[in-house]
């Protein structure tokens, strides 16, 4: 029970280190995760084994998919920036540049675009899915096919989508500190914002 003068903490906060020994090591154990440091992200996610879990199981099995660990990253930071998270878009960046990213390459995804015709076929259909809620054209569909897209991909591009917004909205909705090294968020034409 809640003292009447007591503050009350809304958002989901990271466990305390002492706390984490009760659930994320075990859970990082069962995966392929490999972190020198716990992220602030993860540690949030500790609040709740189970969903823990899901998240890391689910990650670990598509990055054994067809999509490239690159095109996973761009889905991730074109996710990012049309929901507005800046802890994913600064933790994608990293993790985008560590994948091999170019820093153009990066903004390029921001933007939900890409040098290969491929990958920027992905990034479009993958902008559309999010800011269409799912309803996507004909016309998106026919340009993946075009593009080469197999229905396994369209399906692993859904999935991608779903396992990042769970993570942007997780982490909005906390408010979690950023501990990667700081991005600047930009606008829809690719201007930078604050």
């Amino acid at each position: 029970m809640v003292e009447k003068n007591s503050p009350v903490r809304l958002r989901p906060a990271p466990v305390d280190p002492a706390q984490i020994s009760q659930g994320l090591p075990g859970l990082l154990e069962r995966t392929d995760i490999q972190v020198e440091e716990i992220p602030n992200f993860l540690k949030i996610l500790a609040k709740a084994p189970a969903a823990a879990l899901v998240y890391m199981r689910v990650d670990g099995t598509l990055a054994a998919g067809q999509l490239t660990e690159r095109q996973r990253e761009q889905i991730a930071l074109t996710v990012a920036e049309i929901n507005g998270s800046n802890y994913c878009l600064q933790a994608h960046s990293v993790i985008g540049s560590n994948a091999g990213l170019t820093e153009n390459e990066i903004q390029l995804a921001r933007r939900a675009g890409a040098t290969d015709a491929k990958t920027n076929q992905i990034l479009h259909f993958t902008q559309a899915v999010v800011l269409q809620r799912g309803d996507v054209s004909d016309e998106d569909l026919r340009a993946l096919r075009q593009a080469g897209i197999s229905d396994a991909e369209v399906v692993e591009i859904l999935a991608n989508i779903a396992l990042n917004i769970f993570t942007n909205y997780l982490n909005i909705l906390s408010r979690t500190e950023v501990d990667f090294p700081v991005v600047v968020r930009s606008d829809r034409e690719g201007r930078a914002t604050s």
